[in-house]
């Protein structure tokens, strides 16, 4: 009996792993049957098409979205409508504004070698496309991609977070709603469906996520001279010198470190403090934190969730490497096990050879080392991986420009945290 029921596992597996392999096969072929139609799309009619992804976002299904948000973070509304929604409206409104003149044949000049020709360029849409969403703002980061996507005129075949699974179900349902599958297509699952779609030859891929995701999907590309953007995350620093608005470093770092329970790939990682200013730092850093979420963090309705057990016990084993190393707990450390519950916590006394300096952290803990000279963090920094994000918090001229100049960063914030990701004016990414 136990045998028979082995085989019929496995036989239900074979059967899955077959249908979601025809579906992701035919959806393609489909698409790729399509395109050059999409292609031919006027400015009119690629704006309608974001109008009414605009509608749904903010009106149809604004609460489903709130409700999904919660189910899979306990997120507020509030900070679903300012991370979530907010970012998808402005970009939709923000490629509307501009959309026409973006579609314009570009006139360049003709050499006099050249007498008697005109020169243009003309922009195409990639094709087929692929957009491999993340899960820490499963809206946001599946839906900026697919407006530009549509925006270019291409077909796009969408897949959302399992992490997420009521915001992944959600977005296809949106998706559904609104566009035929010939044109944008949302495939859920995890990494079997995720691992075939990466062998179908689309025009262009769209990751975000980890780096060690990220050189899987480039080396999936490569079999077919597919194009990738990689938008990957890594630990950003903050720097915080004697010079520095202490309480408003405090409150600004704190706001950023707690949106989405440090699930924000822009997030502070870690930061550097004048050693003058450390313990006024970490006093300011408790105190905000008090007035944000009060005595009991895990009380509050504002208070996000790390998204599943798996990332729970990840940071639950690095707070642990770092108490075993004699590393100093000067806030929080609690961590709950039945409510995927872990508090706003900061570190100090952290031995070099700690998880919390190894990896990224992508939660709500927050180590802190001190610094005497400029350089010190300056070194540090330029001694890993090139951060998505640094921030500096400073009111000295000469070291601003010293971060500024020495070293390299996605993109660098003075005296604010993340605040450079709602303006589309600026470019943005970690690749």
């Amino acid at each position: 009996m136990e045998i028979d029921n082995i085989q019929k596992v496995q036989e239900s597996k074979v059967k899955n792993n077959q249908q979601f392999i025809q579906e992701i096969n035919r959806i393609f072929e489909l698409q790729k049957g399509t395109h050059l139609q999409l292609a031919q799309t006027t400015y009119q009619e690629r704006r309608a098409k974001l109008m009414r992804l605009q509608v749904a976002i903010l009106e149809t299904f604004k609460e489903e979205i709130n409700e999904a948000a919660y189910k899979d973070f306990r997120k507020h509304p509030m900070e679903v409508q300012v991370s979530e929604i907010f970012p998808i409206i402005s970009a939709i409104k923000y490629t509307s504004k501009h959309l026409r003149r973006w579609m314009r044949d570009q006139v360049v000049p003709t050499p006099i070698s050249s007498f008697g020709f005109s020169s243009r360029i003309k922009y195409e849409p990639k094709g087929v496309v692929l957009i491999i969403s993340p899960w820490n703002f499963a809206f946001n980061l599946s839906f900026l991609p697919l407006v530009s996507a549509i925006a270019a005129g291409n077909a796009v075949v969408l897949k959302p977070s399992e992490n997420t699974p009521h915001s992944s179900k959600l977005i296809r349902k949106i998706v559904s709603s609104l566009f035929d599958e010939s044109e944008v297509a949302v495939i859920e699952g995890g990494v079997p469906e995720t691992t075939h779609l990466l062998t179908k030859a689309f025009n262009h891929i769209f990751f975000t996520g980890a780096p060690s995701i990220g050189k899987i999907v480039m080396k999936a590309a490569a079999k077919n001279l597919t194009s990738v953007s990689l938008e990957l995350g890594g630990k950003s620093p903050s720097i915080v010198d004697q010079s520095a608005d202490v309480e408003a470093a405090a409150t600004r770092i704190a706001w950023s470190k707690s949106l989405n329970n440090g699930q924000v790939c822009i997030a502070p990682d870690y930061i550097y403090v004048h050693h003058s200013i450390k313990d006024k730092f970490i006093a300011a850093y408790k105190e905000r934190i008090n007035k944000m979420y009060g005595d009991n963090p895990q009380a509050s309705d504002s208070y996000n969730r790390i998204v599943n057990r798996r990332h729970f016990e990840r940071l639950k084993n690095y707070l642990e490497d770092a108490r075993e190393r004699g590393a100093q707990i000067d806030l929080g450390g609690v961590t709950n096990d039945e409510d995927n519950y872990i508090s706003p916590t900061v570190v100090t006394e952290l031995d070099e050879s700690a998880l919390l300096w190894q990896e990224e952290i992508f939660g709500p803990i927050l180590p802190i080392r001190t610094f005497s000279k400029i350089n010190e963090p300056i070194e540090y920094i330029n001694s890993g991986e090139k951060p998505l994000a640094l921030y500096i918090y400073s009111r000295n001229k000469k070291n601003i420009q010293n971060v500024e100049n020495n070293t390299r960063a996605g993109g660098m914030v003075i005296n604010y945290s993340a605040t450079h990701y709602a303006n589309p004016n600026l470019p943005f990414g970690g690749s």
